[in-house]
């Protein structure tokens, strides 16, 4: 008899021991995966264009999806237009928008498949303060798993093994 994948409700992210700043893995259950961070690394102390993922336990609220998948979480469709605010100056920073906008900003919509499934975690958005980090994600990462601008990445392929075991309230802890 079959038995039902269990539900994962925590995914843990930690620095590979021995690796470069970036080489992260990622620990879903029996899963360890390879995973991209922040080209600086982990940081407690983030700041706007620093490079470094953070340091803490982020809930995933939910994803911005290209096309639809089988997902226990939240998910929203992908338009092109939707944009992310990464300008510190904006009373809009850290939120989603559609474009244009003149603000700095991150395209959701990119040309590459890495913001085909895009998870937003919830870093620095309630109460979210200008210039503490903006933009922070779980998406899918480049084949030889380059660093990040902060976020935390996985291979297309374990991206996709992963999505559907994930639990509606799921969180990623960086350490």
């Amino acid at each position: 008899m079959r038995t039902k994948p269990v539900e994962l409700n925590l995914l843990r992210v930690a620095r590979r021991i021995g690796g470069r700043p970036h080489e992260g893995r990622l620990i879903a259950g029996t899963l360890v995966l390879p995973c991209a961070l922040g080209r600086s690394g982990i940081t407690r102390c983030k700041r706007e264009g620093d490079g470094a993922t953070p340091a803490g336990r982020w809930p995933l609220l939910y994803f911005y999806l290209r096309a639809p998948l089988p997902l226990r979480l939240l998910w929203r469709r992908m338009r092109r237009g939707d944009i992310w605010c990464d300008d510190p100056r904006s009373f809009l920073y850290n939120k989603p928008l559609h474009g244009p906008s003149r603000l700095g900003h991150e395209e959701m919509w990119r040309k590459d498949e890495l913001y085909d499934a895009v998870g937003v975690l919830d870093y620095n958005l309630r109460p979210r303060t200008r210039g503490r980090g903006s933009a922070i994600f779980f998406h899918v990462a480049t084949g030889d798993l380059s660093p990040t601008a902060g976020c935390v990445a996985l291979r297309a392929r374990d991206m996709a093994r992963l999505l559907p075991r994930l639990g509606r309230s799921v969180s990623v802890s960086v350490s």
